[in-house]
């Protein structure tokens, strides 16, 4: 009996050159996955990327269809944005074009060449300042620009899966962290510039009085989740991905060690994160794996 030859899946990642995404796209190649990466290098870096990806320095926002070819490929993880809450203040008109014009457009080019599934990273920045923790079934209350963009972009995640057919799923990413988060903007994650202030002998800037707590997820239990999420017959779904463990910026700053510089709040910060992880468990079969103590061991080393 003649053996079918194994189809290889054909992927995008778009923001495939960013922090996340450059992990995702590592994952996808060692899954024999072909994947293309989708991205304009506002944020991120081409020296992020796999050798053995397709590039397309494009903008989401204004790239079509006929680019790609109708059944050309068969999953879309959908992660460029321009990602910062300050930024997006700042320029609520430029992040609105790629958060949100960007995102509608993957979307319809999805529908339009008949995608199997697009998965949506999110952020918890959707929840705002409420109770804790969060989870999925809590009302939104975005206080940035940013965090309504996301919100947004889950909004047409519903829309093209129930109007249209299309399968989607929308991950709520928690303060993810890990190798390649970029230490120098000013608008960067918080455990990445701590350890670089560390590294070079200076004070580790805090804002506010550093009592906020944030839930850090590791990248690589994000990266499972994002493949979770494509491998099982999940859709129309909002889940969060979360380590479940709140930590105060004071005590990230003890374990990371060195001097403590406070400096004023800003704005559209929440207060406090904590996720909830039961769906994500359930729907995906997922859990982190990664506690904090570990993944801070592992970017010093990587660093």
């Amino acid at each position: 009996m003649e053996l079918k030859q194994k189809v290889q899946k054909r992927t995008i990642v778009s923001g495939g050159c960013g922090f996340i995404g450059s992990h995702l796209t590592d994952r996808l190649i060692e899954l024999g996955h072909e994947v293309t990466v989708i991205d304009d290098l506002s944020t991120g870096k081409k020296e992020n990327l796999n050798p053995k990806v397709n590039f397309l320095q494009w903008d989401i926002s204004t790239m079509k269809e006929d680019w790609l070819g109708k059944g050309s490929i068969d999953y879309i993880f959908h992660l460029a944005a321009l990602p910062s809450v300050p930024f997006s203040i700042e320029h609520p008109t430029k992040t609105h074009r790629v958060n949100i014009n960007g995102t509608y457009n993957i979307l319809k080019i999805a529908k339009d060449i008949g995608i199997k599934k697009v998965i949506f990273a999110s952020s918890s920045s959707v929840y705002g300042d409420q109770e804790l923790p969060y989870r999925e079934t809590a009302i939104p209350h975005p206080i940035s620009p940013y965090a309504f963009h996301k919100l947004v972009g889950e909004g047409y995640m519903r829309l093209f899966n129930e109007v249209y057919g299309l399968p989607t799923i929308s991950l709520r990413f928690f303060n993810v962290y890990g190798k390649r988060a970029d230490p120098d903007s000013e608008y960067s994650l918080v455990i990445a510039k701590f350890l670089k202030l560390k590294k070079e002998g200076k004070p580790l800037t805090i804002y506010g009085n550093g009592e906020q707590a944030r839930d850090f997820t590791y990248v690589d239990d994000v990266v499972n989740a994002c493949i979770l999420a494509m491998e099982k017959p999940v859709e129309n779904e909002i889940i969060n991905v979360c380590n479940g463990e709140s930590v105060s910026i004071n005590k990230l700053a003890d374990l990371i060690g060195g001097e403590k510089q406070y400096l004023p709040e800003r704005k559209g910060d929440v207060k406090n994160t904590l996720g909830d992880n039961k769906k994500a468990r359930n729907l995906l079969d997922w859990k982190p794996k990664i506690s904090l103590e570990e993944g801070l061991r592992l970017m010093e080393e990587q660093n």
